[in-house]
């Protein structure tokens, strides 16, 4: 059946602030409006192909999602998801600020299928809104809201087919920008930290597996998983990143490339009245984290799926593994760092690896503290030294050689370069800005083991909620409590949740005078692969994830060792054997 398919998409959309933009070529605008078509061919595609007359939804390369939003499935799609491909297309710029974008999709559409077009727009520190995906307001018409008007837009063509294999097929996608109303603002302009959650974090692993952006997945790959398509970056893009610490102290920056675990509609970091499902949680909860362990939905996930575990994020082998140098799945502190309004700047690493070491101090003789992976955004601070002994802070004792940002320009000078040198005086990550604490009964979920407690006088800091004793100013990120006096954490205290098992000693101690983790030794295969419950990764929601049978405790048939990761300080560009058989894969 041919048909023209309309949709009003009215956006309050994010602003450029630049002046007298240019219209772009092929648009018209009367004065109210600007109207383009859409390029198809030249659009990034990810489970969708050229069908000669139009583009077509390929079954064979889609991801299962539900009709209304897309993300990733298992193999045995759950009820009410269906294959679905994304076309990203060129962004526009406007010759004057939109609030309303208009789409006209022209194709084939059999009984079962449906097309859409999402949109984002460019905010004030040059990053882009979230996705945000047509809401039905009629048979043939939704709407979307965002909060400012924008002179740079860019739309995202979404095809659903169906389970039997029926697929649409698209001609041409016509936008149409309204202009906004003079007395409609932009985005805050205030300079402002993004949001930051304490989650349960899986391993994702399925390399060889393709995302839902369409990147096929390396070993020791370098990205995460968020449980909602309206952060996710197009194929080798950072437009969306996130610095994830682990209770040890370590750190990475990565972009999101895929969308699970579990969720495919939990912006769970976004406020309740943003948030597309889910508004009677407190923001920086996952569903799946509720569920689990408060029995909310049933202890069940959109799909009435039974959770098993609590993932809010799901983190590729480079970054589980090499980055944060986790042997199990674990409470880590995430900042989202696309919500805040920063200026984010992209890293450029030609390591063999593909990533880029983060210091303590402005030094390469300083002990490494994290990685951040090739094209991932970082916000960048100050900047300290010149020529190739330049360095830039990306966060509190966390620098960048200004190699690895060859784009960074205007950057102040850090005022306390000695002070930032000292990892003995830095806070770890996500301890300002706006923050959702595992231990904090008003954000309803369970502290972990060892998790936020602190002696009297003590102000609680650090990824994972580790505490700061009296009198000892020693920041033991996601450690646990600081005997008061004493400065050193509790060597047990970095566990992960209850349920999921305790980590090892070495894993969660911290070093009282630096605030980071001793050594973390060799994995144990049965932790790495399905400790307590928590089966690294594999119950997912994405496509080619193997599903969830039996006790989930048991270590898969032909599971192996994983692979042996760096102590605090060593390099991360070690390969080692991957086992030929894990969860999820």
């Amino acid at each position: 059946m041919r048909m023209r398919w309309r949709a009003g998409l009215v956006m309050a959309a994010a602003t450029a602030l630049a002046a007298g933009g240019v219209a772009p070529a092929g648009a018209s605008g009367g004065g109210s409006s600007t109207t383009w078509s859409a390029d198809l061919a030249s659009g990034e595609a990810a489970g969708v192909t050229d069908g000669g007359d139009g583009v077509r939804l390929d079954p064979a390369t889609a991801f299962s999602a539900p009709v209304e939003q897309g993300g990733m499935t298992e193999d045995a799609a759950p009820t009410g998801a269906v294959p679905t491909g994304l076309l990203t297309l060129a962004p526009r710029d406007l010759d004057r600020p939109t609030s309303r974008v208009d789409s006209v999709v022209d194709g084939d559409l059999p009984p079962g299928t449906t097309a859409s077009v999402d949109v984002r727009g460019r905010t004030p520190a040059g990053g882009w809104t979230e996705w945000i995906p047509a809401t039905a307001s009629g048979a043939d018409s939704g709407s979307v809201t965002l909060p400012g008007s924008t002179s740079e837009v860019q739309g995202r063509l979404v095809l659903t087919g169906t389970v039997e294999g029926t697929a649409p097929t698209v001609r041409g996608v016509t936008l149409t920008a309204a202009s906004a109303p003079a007395t409609e603002g932009g985005l805050d302009l205030t300079e402002g930290a993004p949001f930051s959650a304490n989650v349960f974090a899986t391993r994702e692993g399925l390399v060889g597996g393709t995302t839902s952006n369409g990147h096929v997945i390396t070993e020791r790959d370098h990205f995460v998983a968020l449980p909602s398509r309206r952060a996710l970056s197009p194929r080798d893009t950072s437009d969306y990143s996130v610095r994830v610490c682990a209770p040890n102290g370590r750190c990475a920056f990565a972009p999101v490339w895929d969308v699970g675990p579990w969720n495919t509609r939990d912006d769970y970091w976004n406020p309740a009245g943003e948030r597309q499902e889910w508004k009677d949680l407190p923001r920086g909860v996952p569903q799946a984290q509720a569920a689990f362990r408060d029995g909310y939905n049933g202890g069940n996930d959109q799909f009435g799926r039974k959770l098993v575990n609590p993932a809010g994020i799901d983190l590729a082998d480079g970054v589980f593994w090499d980055a944060l140098g986790l042997k199990d799945n674990s409470q880590v502190q995430v900042d989202y760092l696309w919500t805040g309004s920063v200026r984010l700047s992209k890293v450029e690493s030609d390591s063999e690896d593909g990533t880029a070491q983060v210091r303590s101090a402005p030094s390469d003789d300083a002990e490494v503290v994290g990685v951040a992976a090739d094209t991932a955004d970082v916000p960048v601070q100050c900047a300290t030294g010149t020529g190739s002994d330049a360095w830039l802070r990306i966060g509190d004792g966390q620098f960048l050689s200004a190699s690895v940002l060859p784009r960074v320009t205007d950057v102040p000078v850090c005022e306390d370069d000695a002070d930032d040198a000292d990892a003995g005086d830095a806070a770890a990550p996500g301890d300002s800005g706006d923050t959702a604490d595992a231990g904090d009964p008003a954000a309803g979920a369970a502290a972990t083991a060892g998790d936020g407690s602190a002696n009297a006088g003590a102000a609680a800091v650090g990824a994972g909620a580790g505490a700061v004793g009296a009198g000892a100013g020693a920041v033991a990120a996601g450690a646990g409590a600081a005997d008061a006096g004493a400065g050193a954490a509790d060597a047990g205290a970095g566990a992960a949740d209850a349920s999921a098992g305790a980590a090892d000693a070495g894993a969660g101690a911290g070093d009282g005078a630096r605030g980071v983790a001793g050594p973390v030794g060799t994995p144990d295969p049965a932790a790495q692969d399905a400790a307590s419950a928590e089966v690294g990764g594999s119950a997912a929601v994405r496509a080619g994830a193997s599903t969830v049978d039996g006790d989930p405790r048991a270590v898969p048939t032909g599971s192996s060792p994983a692979p042996p990761v760096p102590t605090t300080g060593a390099t991360t560009t070690a390969e080692a054997p991957r086992p030929a058989s894990t969860p999820g894969d």
